[in-house]
């Protein structure tokens, strides 16, 4: 399923350009919207939601990709969607870093470009290594496509609008998301490689839409108007980011597979915590870090950062959770499922037209605060009202996929707008670091679930009991997060 938000309580304004101008003039021009604004968000958020979809939709086509490949394990079928999954979130940070230094059009731009040839590669794979070989060239592109669309997109908005702007940033990210197996049913039914060349027209529209109307001024703007100096990359830092958040991934994705106290799981925990420790002594001593500390002391980015992980946990265990229901206990096709969760993201899209105006009114701590809230009512409701058949799908089941759209129309785009508050240098960067939280709850919530359910093969409502306990827990974290967000400075 993300930048300061109005100008009376968001997440303040970002550096460029939304300080306290020096002359009236400058002032002007700085409050000044986008001419094209809308088609710039429009831009950004294709990437985001052909980044999603290819993220869900290809385990629909898991089945279809055997059958083509039918020499291969089903672990080695699994890299298909983890080779996607963990190289995007291992260069997140990277991705977001490297678009600060090099310019954020330019890097979208080429993100886009290897994000359409790559899928076009995976289109035409004649064999699954060179299936994932091209999957792993699609996460390197998104990394840089996700934080990079989000830092090109808010530069573009006025304080007012940006509350709006992240709304439809995170709507069309729920639904990429909750659509994903829907059209990666309907896709795969015809042939599981229209999934992949589906994002060719896609790519093509956003590059040229991109080249004519992307901002072209300097792109780190200052508070005065100057460029910022764009910072330097860090190779020793980047290796020890990359090592960790690949290997945590790693071993939540794949601990159901070899075990969560399997020798493989476990070397890989050890050597993410290990780069992770190592890394924040490194980024202590670096001149110029891949993460400089400085990013964490800004007010209420570090809340953010958690409150998102905490938050994508219970996202994650609750829409596999879901979906499990409906599934294995329920019995409803995949199709079928996709559309009995539909009324979430359909719920996301209403309450993210008004975001804006929320925030306004409640204010920013207020807002996040009743997004997640909302959020941690949904399991509540569940384990009270919800039987064990699918005969009361309408009064006992859909009551909680409406709270969850309020909860994610409203939490999400506070929490995603602390980017807002970073220095415009390291505008991607903060970004790619709030995704990361993205990613990497969203393979610990699947890993928490098939952990504290037992594993089974086919899930049971008795089981899944307990997987609504854990999103109560993490639900309840987001509402501390949300309880302690500071207040942001009011725009000028």
């Amino acid at each position: 399923m993300t930048n300061p938000l109005s100008s009376r309580q968001g997440c303040g304004a970002p550096a460029t350009g939304a300080a306290t101008p020096r002359t009236a003039s400058s002032g002007a021009r700085a409050a000044a919207p986008g001419p094209h604004r809308w088609l710039v968000l429009a831009i950004a958020s294709a990437a985001q939601f052909l980044a999603v979809l290819d993220m869900i939709a290809v385990t629909i086509a898991f089945p279809a990709i055997g059958r083509d490949f039918g020499s291969a394990s089903p672990a080695a079928l699994s890299w298909v969607l983890n080779a996607y999954t963990v190289v995007l979130a291992a260069l997140l940070v990277p991705g977001g870093r490297i678009a600060d230094a090099a310019g954020r059009r330019r890097a979208f731009l080429a993100g886009m470009l290897l994000f359409g040839l790559a899928s076009a590669g995976c289109a035409a794979a004649p064999s699954l290594a060179l299936l994932i070989a091209a999957r792993v060239a699609q996460g390197v592109a998104a990394a840089v496509l996700i934080p990079t669309s989000l830092s090109l997109a808010l530069p573009a908005f006025p304080a007012r609008e940006r509350a709006t702007a992240v709304g439809v940033w995170t709507a069309v990210s729920a639904v990429a998301a909750s659509s994903g197996p829907v059209v990666g049913g309907l896709l795969a039914a015809a042939d599981w490689r229209w999934i992949f060349l589906v994002n060719v027209p896609v790519v093509v529209v956003a590059v040229v839409a991109g080249v004519r109307y992307l901002p072209r001024r300097a792109e780190g703007a200052g508070r005065a108007g100057a460029p910022d100096r764009r910072p330097g990359l860090d190779p020793l830092g980047t290796v020890l980011v990359l090592v960790c958040v690949g290997a945590l991934v790693t071993a939540c994705s794949q601990a159901s597979q070899w075990g969560y106290a399997a020798p493989g799981t476990l070397a890989f925990l050890a050597a993410g915590v290990l780069a992770g420790v190592l890394c924040a002594v490194h980024v202590r001593r670096a001149a110029e870090p891949v993460v400089h500390p400085d990013l964490f002391r800004t007010p209420g980015f570090t809340t953010a950062t958690l409150g998102l992980l905490a938050y994508f946990v219970a996202y994650a265990a609750t829409t596999l959770g879901s979906t499990l229901l409906f599934t294995d206990v329920w019995h409803y096709s995949s199709q079928g499922a996709g559309l009995a969760l539909a009324p979430w993201p359909l719920t996301v899209l209403v309450v993210s037209a008004f975001s804006g105006r929320v925030v306004r009114v409640m204010g920013e701590r207020a807002a996040a605060l009743a997004g997640a809230l909302c959020f941690a009512a949904v399991p509540v409701w569940w384990l009270a009202a919800a039987p064990a058949d699918g005969s009361h799908y309408v009064t006992a089941y859909l009551p909680g996929l409406v709270l969850a759209g309020i909860g994610t129309g409203l939490y999400q785009p506070v929490m995603f707008a602390a980017a807002g508050r970073l220095p415009a240098a390291r505008l991607s960067l903060g970004s790619g670091v709030l995704m990361v939280s993205r990613q990497g709850g969203t393979a610990l919530g699947v890993a928490a679930l098939v952990a504290v359910t037992g594993g089974q093969r086919h899930m049971d409502a008795a089981a899944l009991r307990y997987g609504w306990f854990l999103v109560v827990v993490m639900a309840a974290l987001a509402v501390g997060a949300a309880a302690v967000l500071p207040a942001a400075r009011r725009a000028e």
